[in-house]
């Protein structure tokens, strides 16, 4: 199939090739990141040696400022991970029931006809955000009315609120109310079952409970949203990518892989070395962190033909887009669902799609800068029949 350069530059490239390794600070942290597939794989997996028991450090940087819970179950290593990811496991599973898949796919049909109408939107915020607010709606098995109040909160859920005097605070305000009305008179979904749960024979207390909800609201948030703009920008630019997935819609599965592999959302994670650690000859004390990083990985030149070009029928296409094994994505399977979908009500529609205006969303750290989405992404989606006047970019 077709291949094309991605619009994102690899800012790891150099660095990768050279040494493996990139020393950066982060908040006055320095940070060892880990920048090749096979080792960002290898380090994943050695959860002893590169632990994620560590509250508030998985992320980079750091959450401390931004939330009062540990996120769970991402912020502990087996056997503990697994027991408490089995609680929540039957609602992220739900992204594969059908019932749940068609819903779904008919929320994000009715998004797409809705714009389809040749006049200018934000792709962030009029298209991305809304979906992503009403299909976590349906993982958590909520009221879709539900979504109208996270769709308030903006892109970014820890970003300062009107009125807030702490990042995040809106969030966690809007946990505990939902929580305490769960407790009160639970149901079957998310929170309800959160607060009848159990663990190792004992009832969740509120801040593991808190934990869950954390990083299920705040975990997919900005990573789906990014995905969807990156992808509406790719197909933006690259008209022939969506005529050739229109061809054959069989395509999209691996295609949407690729989307993944190559704007990948997630620059790195966080494992603390808890006996200290040496990479590349770089010594990482007792204590410290290093950086998985997935962008890096996923652009690895020994494992990824033409690393640099978006393939939509790759294969193989062993991307860590999703982490990799004991820490493997909770909600890769709702990702995966909503992409396809996106990818889905395009293709069944003779949509073009007209680039406006862009405004990238930049990942800025002393030693690198990257691309991850766009801060708005003007467009239209317009019909052949449309007869709209032409809007000249600006």
């Amino acid at each position: 199939m077709q291949s094309s350069n991605s619009s994102e530059e690899d800012p790891f490239k150099e660095a990768r090739r050279a040494k493996g390794v990139m020393k950066c600070p982060f908040e006055g942290e320095m940070i060892t990141m880990l920048l090749r597939h096979e080792e960002v794989r290898r380090a994943a997996a050695d959860w002893k040696q590169f632990s994620s028991n560590a509250p508030f450090r998985v992320p980079i940087p750091s959450e401390e400022e931004m939330r009062s819970v540990r996120q769970l179950p991402i912020e502990l290593d087996p056997p503990d991970h697994k027991e408490y990811r089995k609680l929540t496991d039957p609602f992220f599973l739900r992204a594969k029931d059908p019932q749940v898949m068609a819903a779904v796919k008919q929320l994000v049909e009715s998004i797409v006809d809705s714009v389809s109408n040749g006049k200018p939107f934000d792709t962030v915020t009029d298209f991305a955000l809304p979906i992503q607010s009403l299909a976590l709606t349906h993982l958590l098995n909520m009221p879709e009315s539900e979504a109208s109040i996270w769709i308030k909160w903006g892109i970014h859920v820890f970003q300062p609120q009107e009125g807030e005097t702490k990042r995040g605070s809106q969030l966690e305000t809007y946990l505990s109310e939902t929580f305490d009305k769960a407790e009160a008179n639970p149901g079957n979904d998310f929170f309800g079952a959160l607060t009848q749960a159990e663990f190792r024979g004992r009832k969740l207390t509120r801040d593991e409970c808190m934990g869950f909800a954390n990083l299920a609201f705040a975990g997919g948030r900005d990573t789906i949203i990014h995905s969807i703009t990156s992808i509406i920008g790719w197909l933006a630019a690259h008209p022939e990518s969506l005529k050739s997935l229109r061809e054959d819609t069989k395509r999209i599965t691996l295609a949407a892989e690729e989307f993944f592999r190559v704007f990948m959302p997630l620059t790195q994670i966080g494992r603390v070395c808890p006996a200290g650690a040496e990479v590349h000859g770089v010594k990482v004390s007792p204590g410290e962190r290093i950086g998985l990083c997935w962008a890096s990985a996923n652009r690895d030149e020994s494992v990824f033909e033409n690393a640099d070009q978006v393939i939509l029928d790759r294969r193989p296409n062993p991307h860590v887009s999703f982490g990799f094994r004991d820490h493997l994505c909770q909600g890769a399977a709702h990702a995966r669902l909503v992409v396809r979908s996106v990818l889905d009500a395009l293709c069944s529609r003779e949509i073009e799609i007209e680039m406006i205006r862009q405004i990238p969303h930049l990942e800025q750290a002393k030693e690198f800068t990257r691309v991850v989405g766009f801060d708005e992404l003007k467009v239209r989606f317009c019909l052949p029949e449309s007869s709209v006047e032409k809007i000249e970019p600006k």
